[in-house]
C-alpha cells in the first residue's frame, strides 16, 4: 500500500540506529541465550536472578530483589544500589544508563525508558539519555519515567503517573504529566 504524499517531511528509510559490534553480539547473547534462561528462574531465586545479571555486566548491590517477570533490555547499563526491590512486569528499557539508588521500591508495571526519538530530525533517529532514581524512593503501579529524568532522594510517585521532568526531593508527586503535589512526610521510628 502507498500514501502518495508528494510532500513527505520525515524519511524513515534512512532511520537505522548504527549499533557496534561489541553492542550486537550482547544484545544477541542476552536477548536469544540468556534472558529466556533467565526468565525460567523461580520466583523465588532473586539471587542467581541477580548472579545472570552480574555476568552480564550489571552493577547491583546487596539485599536486592528483582522479581522473575522483569524486562531488561541492556543489563551492561543498569546500576542498583543496596536493597533495592524490583517488582513483577517492570521494564527497563535502557539503552544508556539507568540508576536505582537504595532503599527504592520499583512497583509492577513501571516502564523506565531511556530511548525516544529526535522527531525535529528528518530521519526521526534514536536519542538515549539517562534515569536516575534517588534513594528511598517508591515508584507505584503503572508509573511511566521519560529519557534525561532524575527522580530525587525520598520521592513517591504515585500510580500511573507519567514522569517527563525532574522531581525534586522528598515530594510526593503524580499526574500526567507528573507534578508536586505535597512534602513527604517520615513518621519518626519512636513514635511507631
Amino acid at each position: 500500500m502507498s500514501d502518495e504524499h508528494p510532500a513527505f517531511k520525515i524519511d524513515l528509510t534512512q532511520s537505522i540506529t548504527q549499533w557496534d559490534k561489541r553492542t550486537k553480539l550482547r544484545r544477541g547473547v542476552w536477548q536469544y541465550l540468556v534472558k529466556p534462561l533467565y526468565r525460567l528462574i523461580p520466583g523465588k531465586r532473586s539471587r542467581l536472578r541477580i548472579a545472570i545479571l552480574r555476568a552480564m555486566g550489571a552493577q547491583i548491590g546487596t539485599d536486592c530483589l528483582i522479581q522473575q517477570r522483569v524486562d531488561i533490555l541492556m543489563p551492561w547499563h543498569l546500576v542498583i544500589h543496596d536493597c533495592v526491590a524490583i517488582a513483577n512486569d517492570v521494564r527497563l528499557l535502557n539503552f544508556t544508563t539507568v540508576t536505582i539508588h537504595s532503599m527504592t521500591v520499583i512497583s509492577q508495571f513501571v516502564h523506565l525508558c531511556t530511548g525516544s526519538h529526535d522527531y525535529t530530525h528528518p530521519h526521526f533517529p534514536l536519542i538515549f539519555q539517562p534515569i536516575t532514581v534517588g534513594a528511598e524512593s517508591w515508584l507505584a503501579s503503572g508509573v511511566f519515567v521519560a529519557p534525561n529524568v532524575e527522580i530525587g532522594r525520598g520521592c513517591v510517585i504515585g500510580a500511573n503517573s507519567v514522569v517527563t521532568r525532574n522531581m525534586s526531593e522528598w515530594k510526593v508527586c503524580a499526574g500526567n504529566p507528573c507534578r508536586e503535589i505535597k512534602e513527604r512526610q517520615i513518621t519518626e521510628m519512636a513514635a511507631l
